[in-house]
This record gives C-alpha cells, structure tokens and sequence, in this order.
C-alpha cells in the first residue's frame, strides 16, 4: 500500500510529538529547608507546612537544609534517625504542655550558597516544650530562633541559616534523575532505548516519503 504523502506527514508529526512527549523534562533545582515527619522511627516528607501543622505529644519533627530538584521525590531527609527517647529523654513531661523532638539538619557545604557555610556539620537535636495546641513552627522558635520567613510564609532560615535568599531555583538544565531512569547503561548515560528506536523510525518513515516522491517523478 502506497501512503499519500499527507498520511506521511502526519505519521511524522505523529512520532515527532511523542518522542518530545517521552523525552527527559527539564527541571529546576531549588536550595530550601525540606520538612519532614518522623512518626513510626522514620522520615517522611510533611504533606502540611510546619505553620499549620499542630503536632501531638511525642512527635519528631525534621527540618534538612537542601538542594533538590523535587521535593517529596529528590530531597533527602536529615542525617539524624527520628528517635523521640533519645532527643528528649532529658526534657521532663510538664503538665498542660506538649513534647516536640526536633532534628536540625543544616546540610553540608555544598549545598550552601555562595559565600555562605552550615553552622555545624552534624544536626542538631532539641526538645521543644510548648502548648497543647502549638504548630511544628512555634516549637521551632523555642529552640532555633532567629528564623526567617517569606511574604508568602515559607520558612527561609532556622537560626539565621542561610542569612539571605528563600529558596529560590538555581540555574539547571539538566535532566530530574527520574527522567533519565530508563537511559543507556553506558558510563556517559544516553539515549533511551525508545527513544532512538523512535529516532529510527522517523528516519525511516523519511526515506520511504523522499522515495516515492522521487518515484512518482520518474513516471
């Protein structure tokens, strides 16, 4: 069967837009204070924002200072297990008041901005004491302050760290690593297998158009 040359084209733009469609997406890189809940001994990304979060008595709440392309998949959570005994074993239970175990993870230096180095290398640990209704945020400032917020409520700086900036993206045009999960084995990564199977198919579909035109000229 012969394909018209409009059936060609549209078979063309057909592929074309599903490789574009399946090649890797960009993404940008953001540097920010990660949040995390530590409920059952192990982390996991917070799904509400340390203000509107109101933790119950015993909880462990985690702050990481990093660089990640995205958030609930890329960031990685503090150094430091969440384990309640051990951070606030010293902090005796006061009636009308609540427990909140806090890990501090400040990051490394390299994940810190130009200029700028983390307060301490390991995470800190505290044991806030606050009321029953208090949010993560309110425990946070017993024992971390200064922090820093933003017009729009998001958390800059736990103990003045960064001194400036609130997560803004960082120049990056490289793949997000889910993206590049299915690529070549090779040491340089690469292509995916279907995406160049695509490529081949697009070549080809090319010179079959370019034959029967030359084809339907010779006649």
């Amino acid at each position: 069967m012969r394909l018209r040359p409009l059936t060609l084209r549209a078979l063309l733009a057909g592929i074309v837009l599903t490789l574009l469609a399946a090649s890797p997406a960009l993404a940008s890189t953001y540097r920010y204070w990660s949040f995390w809940d530590g409920a059952g001994g192990t982390w996991a990304y917070a799904t509400q924002g340390p203000s509107s979060l109101r933790p119950a008595d015993g909880s462990v709440q985690g702050f990481h200072f990093v660089v990640s392309k995205d958030a609930a998949d890329q960031a990685a959570p503090p150094r430091t297990a969440p384990d309640f005994a051990a951070i606030c074993s010293s902090t005796a239970p006061v009636a009308g008041k609540k427990r909140i175990a806090l890990v501090i993870d400040f990051g490394t230096p390299a994940e810190a901005q130009a200029g700028e180095t983390p307060p301490q290398d390991a995470p800190r640990t505290a044991c806030a004491q606050v009321g029953p209704d208090a949010t993560t945020a309110e425990a946070l400032a017993e024992v971390a302050k200064p922090l820093r917020y933003n017009s729009a409520a998001l958390l800059c700086a736990i103990s003045g760290y960064p001194k400036q900036g609130c997560g803004e993206p960082i120049a990056d045009a490289a793949p997000t690593p889910a993206a590049t999960a299915d690529s070549g084995s090779g040491a340089g990564g690469g292509p995916s297998a279907g995406l160049l199977a695509g490529i081949a198919a697009v070549a080809a579909l090319a010179a079959a158009a370019v034959w029967q035109s030359r084809r339907r000229r010779s006649r």
